[in-house]
């Protein structure tokens, strides 16, 4: 397969998949936006002016998405020995803040509405906009989720969340219109505020979970669990201490010493390591950079 460069050096196959996911969700948002906010400049629905202007946001994301995986693919280097892996987690918590501004900006608007008393009746055509929404924001969402666990992107991840958001106030929109026709005027506002809330939800866990990531928290009581019991269970080894762990962006980082006997030659110490590392490798669903450190048993012995 011929290799794609840009100034930054090749395209990886991660980048690749991720610019796909992203290129397709970002060519429907141009779609989305255009129809959303035509229809509902015609049929004077301010909840799919609101809509559309969340299809926007959606295509801002696009390209913080594509910028982060960009960065965050770059090659280990003299300055970032670990890689660039946290540009992706700092592109996840711009998305969730942007869809935290974005929810409560429904929220605000949707609840100065109610205050005001201001009734809408959008009329049939804004059930057929909602609904082609619905169906391609669906669809959307789950290949971007699916391409997010492949790669292990955060930053996807949080974009795929952002496409279902979109979703969400599309449904709102829906069934707010449908409400209106049988003659409910505050539906389409009720709705509205209940994904606002929603959106909120969704965001606040996403940039939660990326902020603990970048305080550098270990991994997660499972994957921990699961280390250490290969690590009791090693043969050739008498015992271990300092394991450390700590998550970047979907890859997980440990360094653990463990104790051999003292009569071992340095390529079998180097072979049980290995073992080591190719069960904690298979046993766990997510990359792995491990270091381990040797200790001869006799100079432990001696402390």
């Amino acid at each position: 397969m011929k290799k794609l460069y840009t100034r930054f050096g090749p395209i990886t196959p991660r980048e690749r998949k991720i610019r796909s996911v992203t290129l397709w969700g970002a060519l429907l948002n141009v779609v989305l936006v255009i129809l959303k906010i035509v229809s509902g400049l015609l049929i004077r629905s301010s909840a799919l002016i609101a809509d559309g202007v969340h299809s926007l946001t959606d295509l801002a994301t696009d390209f913080l998405i594509l910028l982060g995986a960009r960065l965050s693919s770059r090659p280990a280097d003299e300055t970032h020995p670990y890689g660039h892996r946290k540009f992706d987690t700092i592109a996840a918590q711009s998305i969730a803040f942007i869809l935290i501004v974005v929810g409560f900006g429904f929220v605000f608007s949707a609840g100065t509405a109610i205050f005001r008393k201001e009734l809408n009746y959008p009329g049939f055509l804004v059930l057929v906009v909602a609904a082609i929404s619905v169906v391609s924001k669906e669809v959307i969402f789950h290949a971007t989720r699916k391409i997010s666990r492949m790669t292990h992107s955060a930053a996807l991840y949080a974009n795929a969340w952002h496409h279902r958001s979109d979703s969400f106030s599309s449904m709102a929109v829906l069934i707010g219109g449908a409400a209106g026709l049988i003659g409910w005027g505050y539906a389409d506002h009720m709705a509205t505020l209940i994904v606002g809330i929603m959106i909120m939800g969704v965001a606040g866990k996403i940039f939660y979970d990326n902020l603990i990531e970048l305080t550098e928290h270990s991994a997660d009581k499972k994957s921990c669990q699961s280390i250490e019991k290969i690590l009791s269970q090693a043969e050739d080894i008498s015992g271990w201490h300092a394991l450390r762990t700590r998550t970047l962006s979907g890859e997980l980082f440990l360094d653990c010493h463990v104790i051999v006997d003292s009569d071992l030659t340095v390529l079998e110490s180097h072979k049980i390591t290995e073992r080591i590392e190719e069960q904690i490798q298979s046993e766990l669903s997510k990359p792995v950079n491990i270091l381990i450190h040797i200790e001869p048993e006799k100079a432990r012995d001696k402390q």
